[in-house]
């Protein structure tokens, strides 16, 4: 776009210097003293000297033009005045280019001064932006994407790449389920659209289709990319732009692209950084001094050990990071390119024994042949990581509920707890959760132009993946009421993952002065196998060896238990669109995509998922010519998605063996011997597990959006606006049988007329100014309003989020409510404290009684609007970047307060909140019922994330032959939040889920988020 070229062009112009050193053979031929002056490429025999000055179509000097002798590598790039000068023969011809600019020859001719101006390129500034099976420019684009390119990442300690885009793309919630290094995320595109498949949308990288699929490691399964290798991000979120992906779409499609080798440049780049991250808020429970008066006061039993110990600050630790990656890039000539590099990544966790380690490696490969009409892509993407958890849940809780008189220590070792309970401090040393996976992916993409026009693709692929995990408690026997830690245990998982991936294109262009066609045809299979097996075992020798590397012989007293699974699915498509552009004004798109998967009957084998779209570049009209306007562009889009993320093997029919184990009588099984009364004359019998249903059918999503592009005062101030509208029907959903006769608990179907509506408006708004001066600045923001409700539902309530605890177990806390939004709250409403000391509830239906039919919709736990604002700011050498986000109109369930601050946890000396003795008449025996009393506001206001960078003149040091550029940056994150919330931090999600629904706005004993800083040094050469 012009805005974001004309208004960073100082910025630019180091960039520039960049590519510059791929001009040479060798990085030491660099001459750049210092930038502010001038930088050359002294590989040209000497002539005669020349200078200048390269202007813009306003006369506006502009930094950072790159001035190249044509047919030779000679070359200078104008200072920050946009003046140059450089030594040529006197023949010879120099070529002027700017990024957005129509590339200038001039002769030299004997001249020694030259005014050049250059003229902007309509064409450069419409981006390529990547769409299913290929790319498109931004005016041609007819459906709604957002695309974030890397030098608008979100910076700092990123271990999952969706951070790279929090807060920068309208209509996309990203929210970390806890602070744990490599935490799970919801993603969520446009609301939520299905009761099975959570809100993950589908990844797609470097044209390879991965799978959601566990690995085994308790990390996100995208930490094995290494952030620094990504060059953009995509994220297609309407159904004309996810449409062609079909069965996998209904959550949107994000598009990962990694970096490649670029024409005439070679590189080299070496990032190192170092982080600190420390708890960023503490719950505020008592102190030991207020927890002797509170207990006292409450009429408790107060027992002091006479400590003073802050358990949340004994518990966790400033966590240290570091992170290292080398790259280089280039291409030899137009028929090969490269991009390689090397990371290593190790972030610790607030939490001890909390870290995450990942070595990577990468290598993109791109080489032509037959004049260009062969070229063939390489990817591959490896990496190593370990993942080292301690017991969150049990850590969390102790370190707020503790008794804050009990010493952390006693004689240098952990106290034991009076009641023989574990100390939290020791069960660092006994109890770990390791992981280590190894995954691999690659892929190779041959294509051949048949004749011109026609092009025919291949996409090979497989992503392996296998995970070695081990969770174990080293035995300790000074405990003694809790025998999984006295007697020690071990739990080994392993799991592989293969994905692999066929796919067969062919690429029809044609275009003449005013039509521009292009037809795409394709095929795809994927297969997806799954393999797990785990062992079990209990009572190990407490002889300082941890349990893993012990020898364990199972016992009728201590069985070892072991189970193994495999699960294979396949999914076969075909697919098309076609693109039509008439005089670059008028825009036609329409997909088809036929999914065929194993998981379901042979009657509904194949779904089909259809997508039209229509765009009018309105300022390309006559009648817009004088009009101010420099973009306006109306997009409108209709299509279908599907669901496919449901269990395998359901519709088919399941049986299991099943005999008499008591006896006394069985329904499945019948004696041989009618007087029997032992195993030995009741032999197995078949009864069914799961039913055959052929019939089931996908679940699909119906989106359409209209949206609208513009750009105003010169490109400056542009902008984005949509209106979407989904409905998702079929739902897919395992249910009870309304007759109680039936050989199966349950069984899956499509829940007739159910519908989940999805409908909002986003906008998204961009300034740059005009820089004329070394200040350059941009502000943006994006900020999204979804209604979201569900429709013709034949359940009084989904429940998706239950209570657990004693006596809590099951309780619903939220769900999926007929005419209500997702996430519904469902619950009690708190009314204080009755006379006699207990909870008072409101009475809804006024029948003078307290029951489950006075539960009500309290809120939602899906916000109402998301929003992020940021702002990037250049003076000379010194650049800083802020970047906020935030959500409103959204509940949390704080499920930790239900659980432990209560006037009977305080009144048996565990430490609470004055949360607990709010109400002074509330009796010990009062019960924590699930009620609106622990429901509370999620909205915030986030800074998450600054950088301050200084871009330092290699020539200043000396080292102007030997480096591009020298960047040092510091980062901080999650900086502050402004919010009413009373947990460790508004932006999780820890509950259970029920029946296989995923939960939403749950704080249940949750890591807590942490404040990092960062410190970076970045080295070109």
């Amino acid at each position: 776009m012009v805005l974001n070229l004309r208004l960073s062009k100082i910025m630019q112009a180091s960039a520039c210097m960049v590519m510059l050193a791929g001009l040479s053979a060798s990085p030491t031929h660099l001459a750049a003293k210092d930038f502010g002056k001038e930088a050359k490429l002294n590989l040209a025999p000497k002539g005669q000297s020349i200078s200048g000055t390269v202007k813009d179509e306003d006369g506006i000097p502009l930094p950072g033009a790159t001035i190249l002798v044509k047919g030779t590598t000679n070359g200078t790039v104008t200072d920050l005045e946009g003046k140059f000068s450089i030594d040529v023969n006197e023949n010879a011809i120099l070529q002027i280019s700017y990024v957005g600019y129509i590339l200038q020859e001039v002769p030299v001719a004997g001249k020694s001064v030259f005014d050049i101006q250059l003229k902007p390129d309509a064409t450069q500034l419409d981006e390529l932006v990547v769409i299913g099976y290929g790319t498109q420019k931004r005016s041609d684009v007819t459906g709604a994407i957002g695309s974030v390119k890397s030098e608008n990442f979100n910076r700092g300690v990123i271990t999952n790449p969706v951070d790279l885009l929090q807060g920068k793309v309208a209509g996309v919630n990203i929210t970390s389920t806890s602070g744990e290094p490599g935490a799970n995320q919801n993603v969520i595109i446009r609301g939520i659209g299905s009761l099975r498949s959570g809100t993950q949308p589908l990844y797609v990288l470097d044209g390879f289709l991965l799978d959601n699929t566990s690995t085994g490691i308790s990390s996100n399964p995208l930490t094995f990319l290494n952030p620094n290798d990504i060059e953009s991000i995509d994220v297609l979120k309407d159904a004309s732009a996810t449409a062609l992906y079909g069965s996998r779409a209904s959550n949107g499609v994000i598009v990962i692209t990694t970096k490649k080798g670029k024409s005439g440049t070679s590189q080299v780049n070496v990032s190192a950084s170092t982080a600190w991250s420390k708890m960023s808020n503490q719950i505020d429970v008592f102190s030991a001094d207020e927890f002797r008066r509170q207990v006292v006061a409450v009429g408790g039993a107060l027992e002091d050990f006479n400590g003073n110990t802050n358990w949340q600050d004994e518990l966790t630790q400033v966590g240290l990071s570091q992170d290292y990656s080398i790259s280089m890039s280039g291409a030899n000539s137009e028929k090969f390119s490269y991009f390689a590099s090397l990371g290593y990544q190790d972030q610790e966790g607030i939490l001890k024994n909390s870290n995450l380690s990942r070595y990577s490696g990468k290598l993109n490969m791109n080489q032509k042949a037959f004049e260009g009409r062969l070229i063939v892509d390489y990817n591959l993407t490896a990496s190593y990581t370990k993942n080292l958890r301690p017991s969150i849940g049990s850590t969390i809780s102790d370190m707020l509920y503790l008794n804050p008189t009990i010493p952390a220590y006693t004689n240098g070792e952990p106290t034991l707890l009076n009641t023989n309970n574990l100390n939290p401090l020791k069960r660092y040393e006994l109890y770990s959760d390791d992981a280590v996976n190894n995954r691999i992916l690659g892929t190779i993409s041959p294509s051949f132009e048949i004749f011109d026009g026609l092009t025919y693709k291949l996409n090979l692929g497989v992503d392996f993946s296998n995970t070695n995990r081990f969770q174990q408690y080293i035995p300790f026997t000074d405990v003694v009421n809790e025998s999984n830690i006295s007697l020690g245990t071990l739990d080994e998982l392993i799991a592989s993952n293969t994905n692999s991936l066929v796919e067969n294109t062919l690429t029809y262009n044609w275009n003449n002065y005013k039509h521009n066609f292009t037809a795409l045809a394709g095929h795809s299979y994927q297969s997806f196998l799954e393999e797990f097996r785990s062992t079990s075992a209990t009572g190990f020798a407490a002889n300082n060896i941890e349990p893993r590397y012990q020898d364990h012989n199972s016992t009728s007293e201590f069985p070892t238990t072991v189970s193994a699974s495999a699960v294979k699915n396949e999914l076969q498509s075909f697919f098309g669109r076609l693109n039509y552009v008439y005089n670059d004004k008028y825009l036609f798109t329409a997909t088809i995509r036929a999914d065929g998967s194993s998981k379901f009957g042979d009657n509904n084998k194949y779904g089909y998922f259809p997508s039209f779209a229509l765009g009018w570049n309105l300022s390309k009209e006559a009648f817009m010519a004088n009009s101010g306007i420099d973009n306006l562009k109306l997009r409108s889009s209709w299509g279908q998605t599907g669901n496919q993320e449901i269990p395998s093997k359901i519709t088919k029919a399941s049986f299991s063996e099943d005999r008499l184990a008591t006896g006394s009588g069985s329904l499945n099984t019948y004696p041989i011997d009618t007087d029997g009364n032992s195993l030995d004359d009741y032999p197995y019998g078949i009864v069914f597990t799961r039913l055959a249903n052929p019939d089931l059918q996908w679940e699909v999503s119906t989106q359409f959006d209209f949206g609208l592009d513009f750009a105003f005062l010169d490109y400056r101030l542009t902008g984005t606006l949509d209106y979407f509208n989904k409905v998702s029907s079929n739902i897919l959903l395992e249910v009870v049988p309304a007759d109680p006769v039936q050989p199966t608990s349950t069984y899956w179907d499509n829940i007739e007329d159910m519908k989940i509506h999805n409908s909002g408006v986003e906008l998204a708004l961009n300034y740059s100014n005009n820089a004329q001066s070394a200040f350059s600045y941009t502000i943006g923001g994006n900020i999204t309003y979804i209604q979201n409700e569900v429709r013709d539902s034949p359940y009084s309530v989904l429940t998706t989020g239950a209570a657990q605890g004693a006596g809590q177990t099951g309780a619903t806390i939220n769900g999926y409510i007929n005419n209500q939004p997702i996430g519904a709250f469902y619950m009690l409403q708190f009314d204080g404290i009755a006379e006699n000391g207990l909870n008072r509830f409101v009475d809804i239906n006024g029948d003078g009684e307290i029951l489950d039919n006075d539960r009500s919709v309290v809120g939602s736990a899906i916000p109402k609007l998301i929003y992020g604002i940021n702002a990037n700011m250049s003076y000379k050498n010194f650049d800083l970047g802020l970047n906020f986000n935030g959500v409103s109109g959204n509940k949390i369930y704080n499920h930790t307060t239900m659980s432990l601050f209560t006037k009977a946890q305080l009144s048996r000396s565990n430490n609470t909140t004055d949360f607990a003795v709010q109400y002074p008449s509330e009796s010990f025996n009062n019960s924590n019922t699930v009620s609106t009393r622990y429901l509370e506001s999620g909205s915030f206001f986030r800074l998450n994330n600054a950088t301050l960078g200084y871009n330092l003149r290699p020539g200043l040091i000396g080292a102007g032959n030997a480096f591009q550029n020298i960047r040092l940056s510091v980062t901080g994150q999650n900086l502050f939040v402004i919010t009413d919330y009373s947990g460790f931090d508004p932006e999780i999600n820890t509950g259970t889920s029920s029946g296989g629904i995923q939960t939403f706005g749950i704080d249940r004993f949750t890591y807590p988020k942490a404040r990092t800083f960062m410190v970076n040094l970045n080295l070109t050469f």
